[in-house]
């Protein structure tokens, strides 16, 4: 089952989309967003899937899904936290830096906690008031869970997860250093974020969604060329159940959470950092990591961060090459 908000009021309007994302049928019958249908999933889940059957078979009023008026499927959640489930990433960061990786990030997995009381859309301007700030996206993986008691196991925070879908982690790189210097983690470093039009039901993603990962390549283009195409169910430290249960440690969590991979990275074959596309490699799913590529490389980055005007696209794709998330794509504003 997919589904996602169009636009109205703050939480939006839930409707349910056909598999193909060309059709929707309005569920405000049954639940009049999908917070609340989170809230209440165990009651409606199945009237929502049955729901989506109905759309499938053309049974139902129904009506052309545009993702440009496709709000973020949760406008605002009441929690979003993201982690660094790819350590390469934070590897190949700190490496260009001449810092090493201390060995419990790769036991203990990293997670912040971020801004949720707004998600940009999928099709929504990135704002940047200052280019000196570094703008720059990440390309992530997110889940949606239900309630989560506190003190999960793996198994019952892998059970908690409703949805699955992806984001673009916008940052500021250039406002981390002073943030993280503070010792309190990030905060203006880190605005709004975007979600992709379209969340997915687990069972719907069927061999894709294993253990815990999303299978798939996700595909990444800044002005048209591509940045990354890098698989998310490859090189990923902490699959979501751990990192479900790592945030449900001391605390339940509430229905409607939002937890994120952190940026999507890959290694090389040879096990050395990731290539660049045009050298044959998968590329990367945000700047910084190409960035740290070419430091260690070369000695220096070459690759300029976000420029208003600059446009960036963020998509998975199923066997026949539609989106199966339909697609992040965003022009940087002011």
């Amino acid at each position: 089952m997919k589904l996602a908000s169009l636009e109205g009021g703050r939480d939006g309007r839930l409707v349910v989309v056909s598999n193909d994302l060309a059709w929707c049928a309005d569920a405000a019958h049954i639940v009049p967003t999908l917070q609340a249908a989170l809230d209440d999933w165990d009651q409606v889940v199945t009237v929502l899937q049955n729901l989506a059957t109905d759309l499938e078979h053309e049974t139902i009023p129904m009506r052309r899904f545009h993702e440009h008026a496709a709000a973020a499927p949760l406008p605002r959640a009441y929690q979003w936290a993201d982690a660094s489930a790819y350590v390469n990433h934070v590897a190949l960061v700190r490496q260009a830096r001449g810092a090493e990786v201390p060995d419990s990030f790769w036991h203990d997995p990293l997670l912040y906690q971020g801004g949720s009381d707004g998600f940009l859309g999928p099709r929504d301007p990135i704002p940047l008031a200052d280019e000196s700030w570094d703008l720059d996206l990440e390309a992530e993986v997110v889940v949606v869970t239900g309630d989560v008691p506190a003190g999960a196991t793996r198994e019952e925070a892998l059970g908690a997860i409703r949805l699955v879908g992806l984001a673009n982690d916008v940052s500021l790189r250039a406002l981390i250093p002073g943030e993280v210097a503070k010792g309190f983690g990030f905060f203006q470093s880190k605005p709004a974020s975007a979600l992709s039009p379209v969340l997915v039901t687990p069972e719907a993603l069927g061999d894709w969604w294993q253990d815990g990962k999303l299978h798939r390549r996700i595909n990444v283009d800044v002005n048209g060329s591509p940045l990354g195409r890098v698989e998310a169910g490859v090189d990923m430290t902490f699959d979501f159940g751990a990192l479900v249960a790592h945030a449900a440690k001391t605390r339940a969590l509430a229905a409607g959470t939002i937890i994120g991979s952190g940026t999507v990275s890959n290694r090389d074959a040879d096990g050395g950092p990731g290539k660049p596309i045009v050298e044959g490699g998968v590329g990367y799913a945000c700047i910084a990591e190409q960035r740290s590529v070419e430091t260690i490389r070369g000695g220096q980055p070459s690759t300029p961060f976000l420029k208003r005007g600059d446009t960036v696209r963020i998509w998975a794709e199923d066997d026949r090459h539609h989106a199966i998330f339909g697609v992040i794509e965003q022009t940087v504003g002011e």
